[in-house]
Parts: C-alpha cells; sequence; structure tokens
C-alpha cells in the first residue's frame, strides 16, 4: 500500500512544521513529528507529498454554477468577486468534486501567498503532490457538525457546505455564531423544529486539556443540541488530519498554473533499459523488413524480365510488359475461366518449346477460351507446321490439331488448336 507524508506548516512560525507518515487508507506508518522542512524532507523518498497550509489564509465556500472544467474556472471571479477583499486578478481559485448538494466546493487564496509556500518548499528541495487547507483535514459526516479545537483555533463544518475556520473562539460560541445552537421551538404542526436547518448532532476532536478548559460549554451544548460527543486525540490533530487528505479529501490547490509539471525523464528512468532493448528490437525488425523487401523487390524484377523473355519468344516484336499479372489477369477475364488450373500457362510452355526448336517459325495470334488454346501461325513451310504440332504434344498433356492451312506467299499462314488431353 502506497504511503504519505503529511506535512503541516504551522500558523505563525514558517521555521516550523509537522509531519507524519500515513498510509492512503489514513493509517499511521510513523509517530507525529516536529522541526524544520529540511528534517521532515528526509522522509519525503518513495512518498506522495501531501502539505497542509493554514486555512485562516484560504477562504473555503461552495457556487452552484451549471458549469464544469474551463467555464468554470472562468465564471469563479465573477460569482464570487463581491465576497472577496482582494483584486481577482491577484487571486488564485482552486476547485473539488461537485457534492450531493449540487454544489462545487471552492477555494481562493492569494498568488503570492501560493509563490511564498511554493517557493519556501523548493528551498528545502520539497516537492510537493497536493496542497490542501489544513481545516480540510475535518471530515465532513452529513447530518453531523464536526469541530477540531485546538488551543487557538476552531476548524468546524456542518457536514454539508458550511466549512469555518475561527481564531480564539471557543465552542459554545462558534456553534451559536453559525446557528446551530438556536433553541427548538414547536412548528405550526405542533411538532419542534429548528429555527434552521443545522445538523443536532456534534462530534469535537481536542486534547485533554482543551476538553477540561471548556467543560462549560460542553454542558450549555449538551442543553441546546441532541447529543455532543468530544472524543480526545491523544497525539493531537496531525494524525486525524492526515488520515482525512491521504484518503483523498479536501481541495488540493495546485491547480491552473500551479499544475504540478510532469518530469517523463523521471518517469523514464527506471524503464530505460527495457526501453532501450525494444527500441533494439524494433530497428532489427524494421531492418529485417526493409532487407525482405528489397531482396523480393529484386526477385520481382528478374521474375518480370523472364517473363518478358518467354512473352517476346512467343510473340516476337511485342512490347515490353511491365505488369505481367495484369497482363495474365486480362487473359483470364477475356476467357472466362478466373481462378482456374494454370492450363494456358502450361502449353505456352509446349508452344515456347516448340518455336524454339522451329526458329522459321512465327506465333501471330493467341486465344484462350473454355480451356481450347487457338494459334495463329506463320511458317515457312508444312514440316514446320508438323514440327509445331508434333513438340507440343509430345509430354502427352495436350493434343495440337491443324485446324487449317493457307498458302500466304513465301510462308504458309495456319490456324492450330491445343486442348489438355483428358484422362
Amino acid at each position: 500500500m502506497s504511503e504519505n507524508l503529511v506535512i503541516k506548516f504551522e500558523n505563525n512560525n514558517k521555521e516550523q512544521v509537522s509531519w507524519i507518515v500515513v498510509d492512503s487508507a489514513g493509517m499511521m506508518c510513523s509517530t507525529p513529528a516536529r522541526g524544520t522542512l529540511v528534517e521532515a524532507a528526509a522522509d519525503m523518498e518513495g512518498r506522495r507529498v501531501i502539505v497542509l497550509v493554514p486555512s485562516v489564509d484560504v477562504l473555503t465556500t461552495s457556487v452552484d454554477i451549471p458549469a464544469k472544467g474551463q467555464k468554470l474556472m472562468a465564471a469563479l471571479p465573477y460569482a464570487l468577486e463581491e465576497y472577496l477583499a482582494q483584486e481577482v486578478e491577484e487571486l488564485h481559485f482552486a476547485t473539488g468534486g461537485k457534492r450531493s448538494t449540487g454544489h462545487t466546493p471552492v477555494s481562493v487564496v492569494s498568488q503570492e501567498r501560493m509563490d511564498e509556500w511554493l517557493s519556501t518548499l523548493a528551498t528545502a528541495a520539497v516537492t510537493a503532490d497536493a496542497i490542501i487547507p489544513d481545516n480540510h483535514g475535518l471530515a465532513r459526516i452529513p447530518g453531523t457538525i464536526s469541530v477540531f479545537l485546538t488551543s487557538d483555533q476552531l476548524f468546524i463544518n456542518d457536514g454539508g457546505d458550511v466549512e469555518l475556520v475561527m481564531e480564539h473562539v471557543g465552542p459554545l460560541d462558534a456553534l451559536t455564531a453559525m446557528g446551530a445552537a438556536n433553541p427548538v421551538v414547536e412548528g405550526a404542526d405542533g411538532e419542534d423544529s429548528t429555527i434552521n436547518s443545522m445538523p443536532r448532532h456534534l462530534l469535537v476532536y481536542c486534547s485533554a486539556e482543551t476538553e477540561q478548559k471548556y467543560e462549560a460549554d460542553w454542558i450549555a451544548i449538551r442543553d441546546k443540541l441532541e447529543s455532543v460527543d468530544v472524543k480526545i486525540l491523544p497525539d493531537g490533530i496531525m494524525p486525524k488530519l492526515a488520515a482525512t487528505v491521504a484518503t483523498g479529501a479536501g481541495i488540493n490547490l495546485l491547480q491552473g498554473k500551479y499544475s504540478p509539471k510532469t518530469e517523463y525523464a523521471a518517469l523514464f528512468r527506471p524503464w530505460r533499459h527495457a526501453a532501450i532493448l525494444l527500441i533494439g528490437f524494433l530497428l532489427v525488425g524494421v531492418g529485417e523488413k526493409a532487407l525482405n523487401l528489397y531482396m523480393l523487390s529484386n526477385q520481382e524484377e528478374q521474375l518480370k524480365i523472364s517473363f518478358n523473355t518467354e512473352y517476346r519468344s512467343m510473340l516476337p516484336g511485342a512490347p515490353e510488359i511491365n505488369d505481367p499479372i495484369a497482363v495474365v489477369e486480362s487473359l483470364r477475364r477475356t476467357t472466362g475461366i478466373i481462378g482456374t488450373p494454370p492450363i494456358f500457362l502450361q502449353s505456352m510452355e509446349q508452344v515456347s518449346k516448340a518455336v524454339q526448336e522451329n526458329t522459321g517459325a512465327r506465333i501471330l495470334a493467341i486465344s484462350f477460351r473454355a480451356g481450347v488454346i487457338d494459334l495463329r501461325v506463320s511458317a515457312p513451310d508444312v514440316t514446320t507446321l508438323d514440327n509445331l504440332q508434333r513438340i507440343i504434344g509430345e509430354n502427352g498433356q495436350f493434343r495440337a490439331i491443324i485446324q487449317s492451312t493457307d498458302q500466304d506467299g513465301q510462308q504458309v499462314s495456319s490456324r492450330i488448336q491445343i486442348q489438355e488431353v483428358a484422362t
């Protein structure tokens, strides 16, 4: 399970911080410590770093704006402008996930203070994965008012959209200011109802000393609310704050221009050897493919030359054929026998052999249809025609039949039909 180093800035002492290590489920992996930021950074190795900043410097509120993403961020300054003391151009806005009420929580802090916190962290070589206001470490429980109480501060939320930070204020005064300590009155229907909709259950986290300090407040509050549960934190508030933010609660102020930059070199470093091997395999594979392509191209060229040699031996004077496959396919489409056994090419092999052995003969035309080849041949004499007929049929696969013979000047023109011998 991954671990988180949670560092908390103190309100009035920038030299001192508190820190603790918790896992992603919020369980303590170390005892709370206090010291300098440099000392806290010694526990940073291999852990996610969450920095809690003083919430007195951050306004946390909520808005009901039917927008999200960049449109929401663009609308926030105008929606909150009347509640802000500074110019919106000097402020940084960050948002959290939309709540069940439909409202979106928003944190607002001055850019000057953000720059100051980041500069302090950089001086100690601390890289924060999240910067969260410390009051967001108080978990929100629906139907319950939750309070963190220290010697000088009070964090409080109503389990819904109200989150406040008060200094030097007691719990009774805080509840009264929120309206949560209003008395129960009888409604028009005869049933008890409160003046407002604040929860009537109170959960308080504090030290034993603080619990005793406000003993009178607890007595008064128990008379006003339905239940009051005070839990003592023997190790202080750091374990409780850290456990909440480690599980994903709170608004991360590192948004917009303060979003952390991805260090791709650091991400790549653990995988560099595997990546080098992968690149090597890819280069070898590409090189092998390129070599095969080169060899196949040479073979194709040699086959093309062989085809043209054979083709011209059958049709002397024929132009060079650049696409032998297209010529063969054209002949197949002409004959209507596409995909049949290579009878034509086998017969042409015998015709080529016959023409080579009878140099005076010339093929004038070839046609192929339904497995029958018709040749128009010019020969110097009938004897040459007989020789052609004999050589074509000598392997026993084909039978050559002289269909007609005509005297054409000094040459004899003839039509020879070639058929495959039935087996």
